[in-house]
């Protein structure tokens, strides 16, 4: 993959919430165009949809050159003695996780997705795993963001690489041999053909506006899901986008009035559905029942109309699908007609197959010893593209959650970190400045706090 060509991607795999007020760029190959610009008005007229452009964390990056963040570790120790902090991959991919500190008279008041994931998320999975002898340590990073950084806001949106996904593979597939490589082709197209008569509802919904009842739409989701992963991602994102626009409690109005929105709600969700789902967090497990989701929604949030909710999933589910799954500029039809081959199939549905290759690989075959150098190398494209924008730190464009993260690579990268205590109004106070180095290396997967469940090997220090 040469450099423009990866640049170029990886452009599109950023989401530009500053770009509002810029006309769209006439793209007439493009169906799905106009209709998510449709959805953006949308989903700025709900209950909370100005937080989407006005929010605390577009505050902080906009307005300050010095940045608090909070980020949590079960390694403190390992930490300290190798005096490395390493990067590890999901959503924010290749950054060091962490959420948004606001400085107030009383200490650091913690944002409300900082404040679940020390307090609650973190102490859960140590708990389920049984892990007696660690616990959830607050670290305070202070990040002095230099004048020539960039002051707009490009969130990388992990949905949308799918086509990074494949050309990566494609440059590395000879690591596997000849059958092997076969038999990963034959699996996926496979997937893809056991699928489609979802991905054609899904269509139907997304480019002809087919009215289809929501019942029947999301009990196909939940058979599909299993032979297509991604469809939990999109399905947990589209939920937990719906709660934190669409509630009107106590509780979301009070973060609402400090400009954030309540990731509370999605974290109750998923955990109250998959209680075991601590310490091996795999939303391509995430398929709640389609006659259990009334109750599980008014478990966390009363005030949410459920039929609403239901026939929105159907809208919005099958947009996604449209905009992240397949191929930019092609609308799939005529599904009975389809060659199911690989190469056939990458040119409509490219970034669904790099989806599920991505996935695949993770267990197949004598891949799983190459994933960390598949997952490094997309890193590698990530720090390249943050680094020429002077991005420092990226955060989640999937939506402006208060997902943030430390781009590892940055050049002359400026930043103290302490270990942090936590008062009892629940502000954090620097206890112990760290001498800690961030490396531009990937921790292996299995060693990162919410995904460990390999807690009798060696463990290095992670992030």
């Amino acid at each position: 993959m040469d450099f423009l060509d990866a640049y170029h991607l990886w452009a599109d795999a950023h989401a530009f919430y500053d770009t509002t007020l810029l006309p769209s760029p006439a793209d007439t190959n493009d169906p799905l165009a106009r209709q998510s610009a449709t959805w953006d008005e949308r989903l700025a007229a709900t209950p909370n949809g100005r937080l989407l452009r006005q929010n605390s964390l577009f505050d902080a990056l906009n307005g300050n050159s010095r940045l608090h963040l909070l980020h949590v570790t079960h390694a403190l120790e390992q930490i300290n003695k190798q005096g490395v902090l390493y990067p590890s991959g999901g959503c924010l991919v290749g950054s060091v996780y962490c959420a948004p500190l606001t400085a107030t008279d009383q200490g650091l008041r913690m944002h409300n997705l900082a404040a679940y994931v020390l307090t609650k998320e973190a102490p859960a999975f140590l708990a389920k795993l049984g892990v007696t002898d660690r616990v959830p340590t607050p670290l305070i990073f202070e990040i002095n963001t230099p004048p020539q950084a960039y002051q707009g806001l490009a969130g990388v949106d992990y949905l949308r690489l799918g086509l990074i996904h494949l050309r990566i593979y494609c440059h590395l597939e000879y690591l596997l041999s000849k059958s092997e490589r076969h038999r990963l082709r034959e699996t996926v197209v496979a997937r893809v053909k056991n699928s489609a008569a979802f991905l054609a509802t899904a269509a139907a919904v997304a480019y002809r506006g087919t009215h289809i009842a929501a019942r029947p739409f999301l009990g196909l989701l939940d058979e599909t899901i299993p032979r297509l992963p991604i469809l939990g991602y999109l399905y947990f994102e589209a939920l937990a986008e719906y709660l934190m626009l669409h509630s009107t409690s106590q509780h979301t109005r009070r973060l609402a009035d400090i400009g954030e929105l309540n990731n509370w709600l999605y974290k109750e969700m998923l955990f109250a559905s998959y209680p075991d789902m601590a310490g091996k967090f795999d939303l391509a497990r995430f398929r709640p029942r389609p006659g259990q989701l009334a109750d599980l929604i008014h478990q966390v949030d009363p005030t949410i109309e459920i039929n609403h909710a239901a026939d929105y999933l159907v809208e919005r589910i099958s947009h996604l699908i449209a905009a992240r799954l397949f191929a930019p500029g092609e609308a799939p039809e005529a599904w009975h007609h389809k060659r199911w081959e690989f190469d056939a199939l990458s040119t409509q549905l490219g970034p669904l197959l790099g989806h599920l290759i991505h996935r695949e690989l993770r267990t197949f075959g004598r891949y799983p010893d190459f994933y960390f150098y598949f997952d490094q190398y997309k890193a590698l494209q990530a720090w390249n593209y943050w680094n020429h924008m002077d991005i420092v730190t990226p955060f989640n464009g999937t939506m402006p959650k208060g997902e943030i993260g430390i781009n590892p690579a940055y050049p002359n990268l400026d930043y103290r970190v302490w270990r942090a205590d936590q008062d009892d109004a629940g502000h954090l106070h620097p206890a112990e400045q760290l001498s800690l180095t961030i490396a531009p290396r990937l921790v292996d997967i299995k060693y990162t706090l919410m995904r460990n469940n390999q807690w009798t090997a060696p463990a290095p220090s992670a992030a």
